[in-house]
């Protein structure tokens, strides 16, 4: 079975590319053969790995279209996997996508990032085609697949709902972490991602400040790079601006930052140290986080702000929803989490349990069946 995934991919920094390279990986272990077609931006030279075949220049518009009459002829690939978000694509709200499907012989699985339930126009246009022409619409969550079908006319039988898959990390101890992390005697409580506007960072230090007064011994570690393509255009203000938030709250105590990207082992260990994962989403709209999908799968207790995806993740007290992003509603659940240590084993038991059904190990073979029964289908009609 020979797959084509399209998207972004490594060494490119994003969600995306981090989610197509861990999807292939998985795939290899279901037997599959997977190779790629890289959307590639014009801001960074990327030299990618031998299973990159193609590479699309994300604003130059004949490159959707001679790379899908280039597929076309390669007669391996049975169905390809499109990643979509609607920035990583070129032309108006990612709509040169469009140029790749309409000259695409292949049957497509249309994997939805971002599911808006209020898009413009235009922004319906784009996923409204990509749905009616995908052979299969892959959703995150349930909340996802029934605006599919309300807001983008997907045809409900075709839409399959599939978790955001979370690598196999090794299980740690949290004290012995703290010992070697030297935060022995700390409350974790932990954020972690390529860092930017989006993430509401400045609303969970804000809350840190009414919680340090309970608990002194608290240390927020805001773990990640800034995303590349902010850094690029806008430098380090928006960390400058955390930085200087630090300051004038008094935080500089009980706030680390860790600038780097992080690799899975590490990003392991600093979940697994972690006491509170706080994911303060300001958009309600934020229809996936594979941040969360992550500490999720390391049975961590969670608080969010009410996002799509936290809502529908964290129901059945498998974590703490705020009633809306404002700090001190986050504040009052950390406080809540920190204060009762029975609570905190409550919530990560409830996490851990949703978490084993969401590894990669398992996605993977989901997506590898839905792939095989598209293929299947195709060929049948064209023969």
């Amino acid at each position: 079975m020979h797959l084509l995934n399209l998207g972004t991919y490594p060494p490119k920094q994003c969600g995306i590319a981090s989610f197509s390279n861990d999807l292939r990986d998985n795939l290899l272990l279901c037997g599959a053969d997977v190779s790629v077609a890289a959307i590639s931006d014009t801001d960074y030279s990327y030299v990618y790995p031998s299973e990159v075949v193609y590479k699309i220049r994300q604003d130059r518009r004949s490159d959707y279209i001679t790379k899908a009459k280039a597929i076309n002829k390669d007669q391996d690939i049975k169905a390809v996997v499109i990643q979509h978000e609607y920035g990583i694509f070129g032309g108006e709200d990612g709509d040169y996508v469009l140029d790749f499907i309409y000259h695409l012989d292949k049957p497509f699985l249309l994997v939805t990032h971002t599911v808006l339930p209020h898009p413009t126009s235009h922004q319906r246009r784009v996923l409204s085609e990509l749905v009616k022409k995908a052979a299969a619409v892959i959703s995150m969550t349930e909340r996802s697949a029934d605006l599919l079908a309300r807001v983008y006319q997907a045809r409900p039988e075709r839409v399959h709902v599939i978790h955001h898959g979370v690598p196999n990390f090794k299980v740690k101890d949290r004290e012995e972490l703290k010992k070697e992390y030297g935060l022995t005697g700390r409350r974790i409580i932990t954020t972690f991602g390529l860092i930017g506007p989006g993430k509401g960072i400045e609303k969970g230090l804000q809350a840190l400040a009414a919680v340090v007064e309970r608990h002194p011994d608290v240390l927020y570690i805001i773990a990640g790079g800034t995303h590349p393509m902010l850094l690029k255009k806008q430098g380090e203000s928006y960390r400058e601006m955390l930085i200087n938030l630090v300051a004038d709250l008094g935080l500089e105590s009980h706030v680390k930052f860790v600038n780097r990207f992080l690799e899975v082992d590490q990003l392991g260990d600093y979940l697994y140290m972690t006491d509170v994962y706080l994911s303060p989403y300001p958009n309600r709209d934020q229809a996936v986080s594979g941040t969360l999908a992550y500490a999720i799968g390391c049975g961590r207790a969670i608080v969010a702000t009410p996002y799509e995806y936290a809502l529908e993740m964290l129901r059945e007290q498998r974590g703490l929803v705020a009633e809306d992003a404002r700090p001190e509603f986050l504040a009052r659940l950390l406080n809540q989490v920190l204060s009762d240590a029975e609570l905190q084993a409550e919530l990560e038991k409830a996490a851990s349990t949703l978490g084993r059904t969401i590894k990669w190990s398992y996605t993977a073979r989901q997506y590898m069946e839905l792939a095989e029964q598209v293929a299947e289908s195709h060929e049948r009609r064209v023969v």
